[in-house]
């Protein structure tokens, strides 16, 4: 059982399939078409529930206990945060020299396990989160030293919107993160079409954020020569792409 915008519910519907295991996962009603095919393309039911996490993550959990199926959390736990970090482990043993990381943040798992392995393999590189301005809910958090919710969170990066973060996830940034950046949606859209022209990557909106960080020179001048940018998320909507190219 799991609760995602798409990406999480495509890793554990494939992971389902695998194991032989049946699987459900529960999406927003306005989620992108080309996730919930893959979802389902990959043997899971969908259900459509909803428009933040929140309400998607109360209807999965309840379905779990109905069922007696296992929840897949997307982001506050431990097993996924140290899977995630894995790509972190990949950037140390891939490269032997850079300044600094920038990691899109939804709930916050991905920068945390990222986070974790930087500074136990390079402790001298910095790590950065960028968020949607419209959903800039663990900078928020970091402000504060508590989880903070934002009301009706919403941007153009459907992967980077849930109300509020984990209170694992906002510990790990605490003690690994050097800062966030906040991008807005039209700054998201120019650095997924540069990708698509200079780099010939494909990327879904979630995934332009931490290019779009290097658009603004007042902010990224902190960042050093060497600057890793985590373009993950490649499902994007077509009907998107085709706005974006015409």
């Amino acid at each position: 059982m799991a609760a995602s915008s798409g990406n999480h519910g495509i890793a554990v519907a494939y992971s389902s399939r695998l194991l032989g295991k049946q699987c459900t996962v529960v999406v927003p009603e306005a989620a992108v078409k080309e996730k919930v095919d893959v979802i389902q393309e990959y043997g899971a039911e969908v259900v459509k529930f909803g428009k933040y996490h929140s309400d998607r993550e109360e209807k999965a959990r309840e379905i779990a206990t109905e069922t007696g199926a296992t929840f897949v959390p997307p982001f506050n736990d431990h097993d996924i945060i140290a899977g995630q970090g894995t790509c972190g482990l990949e950037i140390a043993q891939q490269l032997d020299d850079f300044d600094s990381v920038i990691v899109p943040v939804g709930g916050g798992g991905l920068i945390s396990g990222i986070s974790i392995a930087i500074k136990s393999l390079r402790p001298s590189a910095r790590v950065y989160g960028v968020e949607p301005a419209g959903a800039a809910k663990m900078q928020a958090s970091l402000s504060a030293g508590r989880i903070v919710a934002v009301k009706e969170p919403k941007s153009i990066a459907d992967g980077l919107i849930p109300a509020s973060v984990g209170e694992l996830t906002l510990e790990a940034c605490q003690k690994n993160v050097e800062g966030m950046f906040s991008v807005t949606d039209d700054e998201i859209l120019a650095a997924m079409k540069l990708l698509m022209q200079e780099a010939h990557i494909f990327p879904e909106p979630s995934g332009s954020a931490p290019l779009a960080v290097l658009s603004k020179p007042e902010e990224s001048s902190r960042l050093g020569d060497r600057v890793v940018l985590l373009i993950s998320g490649g499902n994007v909507s077509l009907s998107l792409l085709n706005r974006l190219l015409s």
